[in-house]
């Protein structure tokens, strides 16, 4: 129902900018999150430096269309077609890694959490948004009938590709909950891990 709009508004309001950041936006797709945050630092008159990444070519392409169609050529963008858990991005060079509802698609979770802390800065940020399985009660019942039963049906009427729906939900319920991601996180040598539920804990930073 395009709540996820409002989610991702609220991932970014996470961002605390200044002038000459570097961030990287991993699974970026076609940079809706990226775009996001250089309209946020445009309007605070700060320059940055934003690298969009993404496994799947096409999907960076639109992204990088969108610059020229969406007047963002004033904007400092990099693109690279690479995977989350072997960047071959520099070591401690992004104050920001971001990614919205990509790392559950991640083979090897800590791996990928690896990955990001090296290229990170000493004091850098990871900031990830992603789908999460609701807590035990009458909401969650209706909430896995409405994901198994109807979310798969309505993906195939919209787009006519009913396993990629069916893919989407099953994948939210394998991924760690909240608490025990935040625990991987701080295996992987972050600190002040916390995570956030947003919407009864459909979705969390």
């Amino acid at each position: 129902f395009g709540l996820h709009r409002i989610w991702k508004k609220i991932f970014i309001d996470h961002l605390c900018l200044e002038n000459d950041l570097k961030i990287l936006d991993m699974a970026a797709g076609t940079g809706d999150i990226a775009f996001k945050i250089f309209q946020k630092a445009k309007k605070q008159g700060l320059n940055i430096e934003l690298t969009l990444a993404d496994i799947n070519k096409e999907m960076l392409k639109i992204a990088e269309d969108r610059v020229i169609d969406e007047n963002h050529i004033d904007g400092n963008f990099k693109f690279h077609v690479i995977n989350g858990e072997n960047t071959g991005l520099p070591d401690n060079y992004f104050d920001y890694y971001t990614i919205a509802y990509g790392i559950r698609n991640f083979t090897d979770l800590k791996q990928g959490l690896n990955e990001a802390f090296r290229v990170l800065k000493p004091g850098g940020k990871f900031l990830c948004l992603e789908f999460s399985d609701i807590p035990d009660g009458i909401l969650k019942k209706a909430y896995d009938f409405y994901s198994f039963n109807l979310i798969p049906k309505f993906g195939k009427m919209i787009t006519g590709d009913e396993e990629s729906y069916q893919y989407f939900v099953e994948s939210i319920r394998m991924f760690p909950k909240p608490a025990e991601f935040t625990k991987m996180i701080t295996e992987q040598k972050f600190h002040n891990a916390q995570f956030k539920n947003l919407f009864q804990g459909i979705t969390t930073i």
